[in-house]
C-alpha cells in the first residue's frame, strides 16, 4: 500500500518517541558502581585512583564477556569525613541511581553508610576499611566486607610474632575506630598467645605527621614489638621515623597490622627491611595472582602493584557482576538485599583471591598471610619485596561466626 502523507508525518513524529523511551530503558538497566575512596588523603595510595582502576578492570573483563550488560563507574572522595561519606552516598542513590558502592576505606564512614543502604536497598562491598564490626553487630543483608578486617590481621600477626618471641608489645594506634579496633583485636592475640602489651599512645587521625613523641615513648617501654595500628601515609611516616630514631637496630620488631606492599614500595626496602605484615592478597603469590596484575598494571602508572584492598575492588565487584547477571540487571536493580543474598549463595572465584565463599555475616573468607619485608640485596625483580614467613588457612583466618554477634546468623 503507498504510504500517505499523514502516514510519513506519523512515522516521522513517532520516531525520537520510541528513541527516546529506549534510551530511558536502557538508562533504567544500567548498572552503576559507586567507588567511594580517599583520592586526596592519607590513604589516596592504600586505596584511591589503584581501587578505581581495579573496579574497571574488573568491569572491563565482565562486559568483553557480556557486552549486552551496560555498566557505569561514578567516583567521589570521602576527605576521610564521615559526613561528607554519608551525605555522597545519600545523593548516589537519591539522585544517580547507584546500585552498589565498594572500596570505602574508612571505618566509621563504612558504619555510617550502612544504615543507608538498608534503607535504600542498596549493597555496601566494602574494600577497605578495616572494622570487624561490619560483619559483628552492625552487619546487614545489605552488607559484604571483602579483603581483611582487623580481626584477621591482627589474628595473623599477634599471634605469630608473639610465639616467634615477641612477647612485650607498644602500639602506636591512630585514634579513630579503625586504630582502636586494630590496637584491641591485636592484644587479644597477644595476651591468649602468652604475651603482654606494655603501653600504647594514640595520636589525632588525619593530622599528624611528626610521631617523634610517641617513638620515644615506645622506645623508654623497652617493648619487642612495635604494634602500628595505622595505614596509608600515616604508617611510611611512622616507619621512616622509628627508622630514624634507631628503633629497628634497637633489636625492636616492627609490625605493621594493616600495611601492605603500597607502603613497602613507597618507604623503600632500606627503611622497611624486616618488616613483618599481613595481607590477604600477594600479587606474587602464584600464576593466577601474577596474571591479575599484569593486566591491571596496563593501566597504572609505572612501579605501582595492588595490595590487597585494591584487589578486593576486583574481585568483589567481578562477584557482584555475575550474581546481576544471573538475577538479570532490571531485577537486580530493585533490590540490593536479594543481590547480597545470591552472592552468599554462589561461590567465590577470581585471579586475585582464588576459590572462596561469602558467610551469612557477610565475611568473604579466603587465607590471610604473615610476609615479611625482605632486605634490599635480596630483591630479585621489581615488586619483589617479600617472603612468606606464614599462611593461615581460610577456615582459621577470620572470626569465628558464632562469636561476631551478627543478627543475622541464625542461632
Amino acid at each position: 500500500m503507498p504510504s500517505t502523507r499523514r502516514a510519513l508525518l506519523g512515522a516521522t513524529a513517532a520516531a525520537p518517541v520510541l528513541a527516546s523511551a529506549h534510551a530511558r530503558a536502557q538508562a533504567a538497566e544500567t548498572i552503576r558502581i559507586g567507588v567511594l575512596t580517599d583520592l586526596s588523603g592519607p590513604y589516596r595510595d592504600v586505596t584511591g585512583p589503584t581501587s578505581v582502576t581495579c573496579v574497571r578492570q574488573a568491569v572491563e573483563e565482565f562486559t568483553a564477556q557480556n557486552p549486552a550488560i551496560r555498566v557505569e563507574i561514578i567516583t567521589a572522595d570521602h576527605q576521610n569525613k564521615p559526613d561528607v561519606g554519608v551525605n555522597t552516598v545519600r545523593q548516589w542513590f537519591d539522585q544517580r541511581g547507584v546500585d552498589i558502592v565498594t572500596d570505602v576505606g574508612n571505618s566509621a564512614i563504612a558504619l555510617g553508610i550502612n544504615p543507608v543502604c538498608v534503607e535504600k536497598d542498596r549493597i555496601h562491598l566494602n574494600a577497605s576499611a578495616g572494622t570487624s564490626e561490619l560483619t559483628a553487630k552492625s552487619c546487614t543483608p545489605n552488607t559484604i566486607h571483602w579483603a581483611y578486617d582487623t580481626w584477621c590481621l591482627s589474628n595473623t600477626s599477634g599471634t605469630a610474632l608473639t610465639r616467634m618471641g615477641g612477647d612485650t608489645w607498644y602500639f602506636i594506634t591512630a585514634d579513630y575506630a579503625f586504630g582502636h579496633a586494630i590496637e584491641r583485636d591485636t592484644t587479644r592475640f597477644i595476651e591468649a598467645a602468652g604475651g603482654k602489651l606494655l603501653g600504647a599512645s594514640r595520636y589525632p587521625f588525619p593530622q599528624t605527621t611528626d610521631f617523634s613523641a610517641f617513638l620515644l615513648q615506645a622506645r623508654a617501654s623497652r617493648a619487642k614489638v612495635l604494634g602500628l595500628a595505622m595505614a596509608g601515609d600515616d604508617l611510611v611516616n611512622c616507619v621512616k621515623q622509628a627508622q630514624e630514631f634507631g628503633l629497628g637496630k634497637s633489636g625492636m620488631k616492627f609490625a605493621a597490622i594493616i600495611g601492605s606492599i603500597t607502603g613497602v614500595l613507597a618507604a623503600g626496602l632500606e627503611t622497611m627491611q624486616g618488616m613483618y605484615i599481613a595481607e590477604t592478597f600477594w600479587w606474587d603469590l602464584d600464576d593466577r595472582t601474577r596474571g591479575f596484575t599484569k593486566r591491571v598494571q596496563q593501566k597504572l602508572p609505572a612501579g605501582v602493584f595492588p595490595n590487597y584492598v585494591h584487589a578486593a575492588n576486583y574481585s568483589g565487584i567481578l562477584h557482584y557482576l555475575k550474581a546481576a547477571k544471573e538475577l538479570g540487571p532490571a531485577r537486580a536493580k530493585q533490590s540490593g538485599r536479594e543481590v547480597v543474598s545470591l552472592m552468599k549463595r554462589m561461590p567465590t572465584d577470581d585471579d586475585a583471591f582464588g576459590q572462596g565463599l561469602i558467610r551469612e555475616d557477610g565475611r568473604k573468607i579466603h587465607p590471610s598471610y604473615l610476609l615479611q619485608v625482605k632486605k634490599p640485596g635480596e630483591s630479585r625483580y621489581a615488586g619483589d619485596v617479600y617472603t612468606l614467613a606464614g599462611t593461615v588457612p581460610a577456615d582459621q583466618a577470620f572470626r569465628p561466626l558464632s562469636e561476631g554477634g551478627c543478627p543475622l546468623v541464625k542461632a
